[in-house]
């Protein structure tokens, strides 16, 4: 077989860059400890083609030095604690360095830290934490120069994955389509558990270029009238948008008579939307926990009908439903 590679016609597009970089960062404003865990993603795009094609390395920014690089901005950087700031950080100072990378992709997940509980201190121990859930909060950064670097502009998408929740009853699902695949019975109630994920996507921002010889110097505007990303609800506001999201999406859970999935996701997405000027879309992913309860006619035993009956369920793992959806602002 003839070697014929050569002379086909192809296009490329490339991104490199480190992955699972992990980080775990103090911060010590006198007794008061401070904590933040990450596993950060860098990759990068620019003028980078020659060393697919040509085995060029001479425009490579070794992903080993990426790595460095995002530990040392864990050190130097006054934003660390906040993860959209940082990605917004590390990324701008990777494409303002480098001459020919014109793309930064930051995708950085945050491990849960609380304080302990303590009866001296209102707000919980100085210097001692616990992990108090599993779910994790994802920051998906994008640091565009395309246009130049000085007209850099910052995208970023938030959310939360992992965050398990169920509810033993205020859930429904009825008056769905029946035909000759049907098998499933309507319920009046029911258990609703899922296993959420949630992003939401804030408006774009334009980020001064760092002026420093060393490329790191990195600004947060202040609130100036007409910029939305400076104003409550936007990219500047983040940690509190996290926490009305993470709010919105227990609070709705809990409360809402569901009469499914998808209703309750919407609920959730338009109050989302609503709270935050600068949230441009918000999608949800909720995938089904299913608990059938189990039967128990065989020993006399009514555990399934009527649903208040069903006290001894049996969790399934698979097959099970996928909901979800995009909302966006008009």
């Amino acid at each position: 077989m003839s070697n014929t590679a050569a002379q086909v016609e192809t296009t490329l597009s490339a991104r490199y860059g480190k992955d699972k970089v992990r980080v775990l960062r103090v911060v010590r404003e006198g007794k008061w400890h401070h904590v933040v865990e990450y596993n950060v993603t860098a990759l990068l795009e620019g003028d980078i083609d020659v060393s697919y094609t040509e085995a060029d390395n001479s425009v490579i920014v070794a992903t080993d030095s990426i790595k460095n690089i995002t530990y040392y901005l864990a050190k130097v950087s006054p934003h660390v604690l906040i993860p959209e700031r940082f990605a917004l950080h590390l990324g701008t100072h990777l494409v303002s360095r480098y001459p020919h990378i014109h793309k930064a992709f930051i995708t950085i997940e945050q491990l849960r830290w609380s304080r302990i509980p303590v009866t001296e201190e209102q707000e919980g121990h100085t210097h001692a934490f616990f992990r108090d859930g599993q779910d994790k909060r994802i920051v998906k950064a994008e640091v565009d120069a395309t246009a130049g670097k000085d007209k850099l502009i910052g995208k970023v998408t938030s959310g939360i994955s992992d965050l398990l929740v169920l509810k033993t009853t205020g859930s429904a699902f009825t008056n769905f389509i029946r035909d000759t695949y049907t098998t499933l019975a309507e319920v009046s109630d029911r258990i609703f558990s899922t296993s959420v994920e949630l992003s939401y996507t804030f408006a774009p921002v334009e980020i001064k270029p760092p002026s420093d010889e060393q490329k790191l110097e990195f600004s947060v505007p202040g609130e100036e009238a007409g910029v939305i990303g400076g104003r409550e609800g936007g990219v500047w506001d983040a940690v509190e948008v996290a926490g009305r999201a993470r709010g919105v999406t227990m609070d709705v859970f809990a409360e809402d008579d569901s009469a499914s999935v998808q209703a309750t996701l919407f609920k959730m997405a338009q109050l989302i939307i609503a709270q935050n000027a600068g949230v441009q879309s918000v999608t949800y992913v909720l995938p089904n926990k299913h608990y059938i309860p189990v039967d128990m006619k065989y020993l006399d035993v009514e555990n399934v009908v009527p649903p208040s009956s069903a006290e001894v369920f049996m969790p399934i793992a698979a097959p099970s439903g996928l909901i979800s959806a995009t909302i966006s602002r008009k």
